[in-house]
């Protein structure tokens, strides 16, 4: 792509919209960047994109610049329906994501992993396991550094590892993973989508650029995943924990087996420290996109078996009276919620938040059969026990410290004491690090 002289507009100015803007500037375009923040709340930002001769429009849009650009490059925050993007399309502009942009400038092989839950520890461990196989690896996207980073930094890379958002794929056009990975698919995001089809058609846009010279590393477990996969043109490589394969990665008697154009590998996973059902296939699912990708079986193992979890990811916080109290904060919704829960037992749990739209009914079963107490906070807590609330002990509790003391009060020694919301945290703290770490704080305060 030739930028020189290009009218180009960059849309919202966090991450990905200020490496964008410095990467198109760099490159010679005419860019302008908008954001509905004004000047004093971009102050940082403004200090990293002096001297590139940006042109800023704060505090509002217009729309001359939407629909007069050469080029729109969107970012993932901004829904696809807003009328200025439905205006310039209209006009005939092309509209873009940061994640396409820097796609047409990057070589190297590339493996995204994309799914409701489990991306960003899947893509960490996989950028891990490269490393440990000596490939010189950039892992970035929706964690991390934007993409576009890598094509501004001249390097050359081995290989390229992305977690990718159902956001970042709305914009897409030529955007074409060597492996794509869909870990599993339930309700997220329906404040942002029409309906749940609208966000799965979304996710299913990663394979959408794909050959039959492509891996597609798909769920077997998840019914709507594999619905979906029928109509793939790459490679399928299913993974699962329920179904031996005869072509795939899956778990069976405590063994992990990949199987693949006669190529049989057994991994016991009794010494992995990375525990719960969920993680279990987050684990295949880096493995089998290693493994097609030319990765050493003994050191992709190696890394798997030191691997711990992320913060914030079904974390255990510290055992108190016989009680273990585990922070499940990036938990935003029921779907990484009903893994988690097929993780415990004799379950005390706290939950809610901001409501996402969703139906919480996929939980019913297993809060029926392990959740002994169950604890709400936040603005969903009122249709959580609508949903839930008859299936065991509930209460609600007037914060997320009131919460904490009551879960102490009421749970036996032997139970665990799980914060998993099902529900975003914007009703209460600045994000889920923010719930986090003051329910780490309350814990480590009993």
């Amino acid at each position: 792509m030739k930028f020189t002289n290009k009218q180009i507009l960059v849309v919202g100015l966090a991450k990905t919209g200020v490496a964008s803007a410095r990467f198109l500037a760099a490159h010679g375009a005419l860019v302008t960047a908008t954001d509905m923040r004004d000047e004093s709340s971009l102050a940082g930002v403004l200090t990293e994109l002096d001297g590139f001769g940006i042109r800023f429009v704060l505090g509002r849009h217009d729309e001359t610049d939407f629909t007069g650009a050469d080029l729109i490059v969107v970012s993932p925050g901004v829904p696809m329906d807003h009328p200025l993007l439905v205006a310039a399309q209209s006009a005939g502009v092309e509209i873009i994501s940061e994640v396409e942009l820097a796609a047409r400038f990057i070589d190297a092989p590339f493996a995204a992993i994309t799914g409701t839950n489990g991306k960003t520890t899947t893509t960490t461990i996989l950028g891990a396991i490269f490393k440990h196989n000596g490939y010189l690896t950039f892992v970035g996207g929706n964690i991390g550094d934007p993409l576009i980073e890598l094509a501004e930094s001249h390097q050359i890379w081995d290989q390229v590892v992305a977690e990718i958002s159902s956001f970042q794929l709305e914009w897409i056009t030529t955007f074409r993973p060597t492996v794509a990975a869909l870990l599993n698919l339930s309700e997220d995001h329906l404040d942002r989508y029409p309906d749940y089809q609208a966000y799965i058609n979304a996710k299913l846009r990663i394979f959408e650029n794909q050959t039959e010279d492509d891996f597609a590393v798909v769920n077997r477990d998840d019914p709507l995943v594999w619905q979906h996969a029928q109509h793939l043109k790459a490679e399928l490589f299913p993974f699962s924990r329920k179904i031996e394969l005869e072509q795939g990665i899956f778990f069976k008697d405590g063994v992990i087996t990949y199987r693949h154009n006669g190529q049989e590998e057994c991994f016991p996973t009794a010494a992995i420290r990375l525990q719960g059902v969920h993680n279990l296939e987050n684990i295949m699912a880096a493995m089998a996109c290693a493994l097609l990708l030319g990765c050493r079986p003994d050191e992709t193992f190696e890394t798997v078996l030191c691997f711990e979890a992320l913060h914030h990811r079904m974390e255990f916080v510290r055992e108190v009276n016989g009680v273990r109290y585990f922070e499940d904060s990036k938990a935003t919704n029921v779907g990484s919620v009903e893994k988690a829960l097929e993780s415990f037992t004799d379950i005390t749990l706290i939950a809610g938040g901001k409501d996402k739209g969703g139906t919480y009914a996929p939980l019913a079963p297993l809060v029926k059969e392990r959740v002994r107490h169950l604890i709400l906070i936040g603005e969903a807590a009122e249709r959580m026990e609508l949903e839930l609330g008859s299936l065991t002990d509930t209460c609600h509790a007037a914060s997320l410290e009131d919460a904490v003391r009551r879960a102490a009060d009421i749970t036996s020694a032997g139970g665990t004491v799980l914060l998993s919301p099902a529900c975003s945290s914007f009703d209460m703290f600045r994000d889920y690090e923010e719930r986090a770490l003051r329910f780490i704080t309350v814990v480590k305060g009993l």
